[in-house]
């Protein structure tokens, strides 16, 4: 995928994620971009290795594995930021 779609993709990634664990995080918008982008990448790593596939393109498994890897991006991130 192009860096567009892997921003457009993260966006909502971490929207979602953001939806599903609401709470007050510092950083907003950017925050929720990067979360969501980095969540993507590292729930595709995950599910790799795990056999599960990964994010391989703009599907509702690709999604899944996204928006995982955000909302576990997001909790570590609240457990650095107390």
């Amino acid at each position: 995928m192009g860096i567009i779609a892997w921003i457009v993709f993260g966006l909502i990634a971490g929207a979602i994620a953001k939806l599903l664990m609401p709470g007050k995080d510092p950083g907003g918008f950017i925050i929720t971009i990067v979360i969501g982008i980095l969540g993507a990448v590292v729930g595709g790593w995950i599910g790799t290795a795990l056999g599960m596939g990964g994010v391989s393109g703009f599907n509702f498994g690709s999604f899944v594995v996204a928006v995982l890897g955000a909302i576990v991006l997001l909790v570590l991130y609240r457990v650095v930021r107390r």
